[in-house]
């Protein structure tokens, strides 16, 4: 069994460790795999783990997320009470649990998939991931579904946002929620994030620009959905980083784009 944890402990912080330790208990043949994501980003999570659940991988595959603000009640929470855990399975046999914050479900949903409660506690643990969720984790993983309820309604996942960063990875890319180009190819536009802009050319390769220039372009990320293939466009700073380009964006962070001609 293939287990993915997407989470916002921090990169290389003891919770991976914990958490992993904790899997392996319950789940003593698998092999769990970290995926960091930026603090309280519920959006990167959300993209990653349908990256993860949507594209080929094996069939024995679960993708546990854990991005939890507790932003869903401003008010105090008793027993470290958070955004409930929930569940979706995709075409293909992957399985999705995680908490139900913000943007973590909404990529999957949008591809078809069915987000369901699941009945476990919500409270009792500051490090619920690590102390409640694990043993149901496990439970969902061998195929035990007697955990899973209802559906949730739609307004209870929110859609992804349009045309706005979704993910930065590790070499300043940015992955966006674009899906169509907003210009020819070969053409140059104007893209703006936060106030902060930089010129780009659309392209129909991240590579296709020479070195020094950023090129929009579909990038590596992207799935199969209710329409079809779905494929995400990429900002590329060739040689560079084009997040520090760009102001450093979080995920959420719309991405405006004006075209320039030639």
């Amino acid at each position: 069994m293939l287990v993915h944890v997407v989470a916002d402990y921090g990169y290389g912080d003891l919770a991976f460790a914990e958490v992993r330790q904790r899997l392996a208990t319950h789940l003593p043949d698998s092999h769990v795999v970290v995926t960091p994501v930026p603090a309280f980003d519920t959006v990167s999570a959300g993209f990653c783990a349908a990256q993860l659940a949507l594209t080929d991988g094996p069939t024995e595959r679960l993708v546990y997320t854990n991005v939890a603000p507790r932003g869903d009640e401003p008010d105090p929470r008793p027993g470290n009470q958070g955004e409930r855990l929930v569940a979706a399975r995709v075409d293909g046999g992957a399985m999705v649990v995680g908490v139900n914050a913000g943007h973590c479900f909404s990529f999957l949903r949008e591809a078809g998939a069915v987000v369901v409660e699941v009945d476990v506690g919500d409270a009792g643990s500051q490090f619920r991931s690590r102390d409640l969720f694990p043993p149901v984790v496990a439970e969902l993983a061998r195929g035990d579904g007697g955990r899973l309820g209802e559906e949730l309604d739609d307004d209870l996942v929110p859609p992804s946002p349009e045309r706005a960063v979704a993910y930065v990875d590790g070499y300043g890319n940015l992955k966006t929620t674009w899906t169509e180009a907003p210009a020819e190819v070969g053409d140059g536009v104007e893209v703006s994030i936060g106030g902060v802009s930089a010129p780009a050319r659309v392209s129909d390769g991240t590579f296709a620009v020479r070195e020094g220039e950023m090129s929009f372009a579909p990038g590596s990320s992207g799935w199969n959905g209710p329409r079809g293939e779905v494929r995400f466009y990429e900002l590329l700073l060739r040689g560079a980083n084009a997040a520090d380009r760009l102001g450093n964006p979080r995920a959420g962070a719309p991405v405006e784009v004006r075209a320039t001609g030639r």
